[in-house]
């Protein structure tokens, strides 16, 4: 049965919130009504920053980390180390490796994993630009932080044999993740653990 409401702008508030990940439509009538007991001042800016945020963010042309420029403050960061590149996930995976604070290279968002169950293949990720960074030179050590699941097993053999030619170290994350384990909800310190005891990669799933 649904849900009747005396408004038809806080129905429509309402289905517009529960259309995001882990909000059922209980969850958003509550998250509404908070918003309504605010002054207005402060729903407006909830708006306005949500719609700037859809029109104005960007996407690093060099790593592919969300920015507000065209290259993101980690790739203009001067004091990164640039000879190391870490290639993660999802943007979610450099935050969870940034709050560690204890890597000072740089990353290459991939935007997913290959996963053919899900109809995504090498071709629907950025694997040719971090190729190309690699065969552009300058890069001595390439970080496999994918998640220690099938499919991230899958694409760190695919990066392996792609990046095998170029005379680079490629390395993965130490097991200390569980088999399975998604790299933004393991914990600061075995991330920080993982990353610090990284392990030589040689195309094997250890």
């Amino acid at each position: 049965m649904l849900d009747q409401y005396s408004s038809v702008l806080l129905e429509r508030a309402v289905g517009e919130l529960a259309k995001l990940p882990g909000i059922g439509r209980r969850t958003a009538l509550r998250l509404v009504l908070h918003l309504l007991r605010q002054p207005v001042a402060e729903a407006d800016a909830l708006s306005s920053a949500l719609t700037e945020l859809r029109h104005g963010v960007r996407y690093c042309h060099v790593c592919h980390n969300i920015s507000d420029t065209d290259t993101c403050e980690i790739c203009a960061n001067p004091r990164r180390d640039g000879s190391m590149v870490c290639v993660v996930e999802t943007v979610r995976d450099v935050i969870a490796l940034e709050n560690t604070g204890i890597y000072r290279g740089l990353y290459h968002v991939l935007g997913g994993v290959i996963s053919p169950m899900d109809g995504i293949g090498p071709a629907d990720l950025e694997i040719d630009s971090l190729v190309e960074r690699v065969r552009a030179g300058g890069v001595e050590e390439v970080i496999f932080a994918l998640s220690s699941t099938m499919e991230g097993d899958t694409t760190n053999y695919y990066l392996y044999r792609k990046l095998s030619p170029f005379n680079v170290r490629l390395s993965v994350l130490s097991r200390g993740l569980s088999v399975g384990d998604e790299l933004q909800y393991t914990d600061e310190a075995t991330l920080g653990r993982s990353l610090i005891n990284r392990t030589p990669f040689d195309g094997s799933s250890r």
